[in-house]
Parts: structure tokens; C-alpha cells; sequence
């Protein structure tokens, strides 16, 4: 099994629950060890919807991820772990709470010939 160094919870939003999404961030942010993200008003990176980013080592699962479950109050949340391996890690490993959404997985390959690219060819 491959190393996980950390997470990253996706809060999803739109118009009608920025706010609530910011609020669920900034709370996370003041109780736990993590780094919050910008509020992405637009699609950024695999994501469908609107988006704030909250990463965290891998030692504070066990406290983040239940508290999520808990306070997301109706909000999609998308987790992943980072091992390395980011189609895995967006695909197999991932972690959904509320409504799977599709993500747009064509950055994890090769524009030219739609192969996988390997963590470490990555530039």
C-alpha cells in the first residue's frame, strides 16, 4: 500500500451556499491543523462545482473527517488522501460525502496520446 502524506477535503458550494461552505472552512480552519484554501468562485482543477480546499496531514483523519460528516450540513464534500498517485487518488481512494459528482480526470493524462501520467513525470 502507498504512503499517504496528507488529505484534501473539497468543500462544494454555489451561489446559494457560498457563505455557509466559507463558514464550514473557516471553522475548520480555527480547530484543527490544516490550510485552507481559496474559495474558488468558478470550476477549478477535477472539480465540477465551486470549491474550497482544506489539506491536512494524514495524522488528523480521525478528527476531521468525523467532524465533517457531522457539521457539512448538507454540502458535498470530496476527500482524498495524497499518495502520489493522483488518479488514484482522485478515483479509487477517494471518499464522498452527499452527491458523487463526476470530475474531470483528462488533467491526470497526456493531452497527446490520453496516457496516464506517472507521478514522478510530472513536471
Amino acid at each position: 500500500m502507498q504512503r499517504i502524506k496528507g488529505y484534501h477535503a473539497h468543500i462544494y458550494f454555489d451561489a446559494s451556499t457560498i457563505e455557509q461552505a466559507r463558514t464550514l472552512c473557516e471553522d475548520a480552519a480555527k480547530l484543527f491543523p490544516l490550510r485552507m484554501g481559496r474559495v474558488h468562485e468558478k470550476p477549478v482543477g477535477p472539480h465540477p462545482d465551486w470549491s474550497c480546499q482544506l489539506a491536512f496531514d494524514a495524522e488528523y483523519i480521525g478528527v476531521v473527517l468525523p467532524w465533517l460528516v457531522i457539521h457539512r450540513n448538507g454540502l458535498v464534500v470530496f476527500l482524498h488522501p495524497n499518495t502520489g498517485d493522483d488518479l488514484k487518488d482522485h478515483t479509487d481512494y477517494a471518499v464522498w460525502m452527499g452527491a458523487v459528482r463526476e470530475l474531470d480526470l483528462s488533467i491526470f493524462y497526456r493531452p497527446s496520446k490520453k496516457s496516464y501520467v506517472l507521478p514522478a513525470e510530472k513536471s
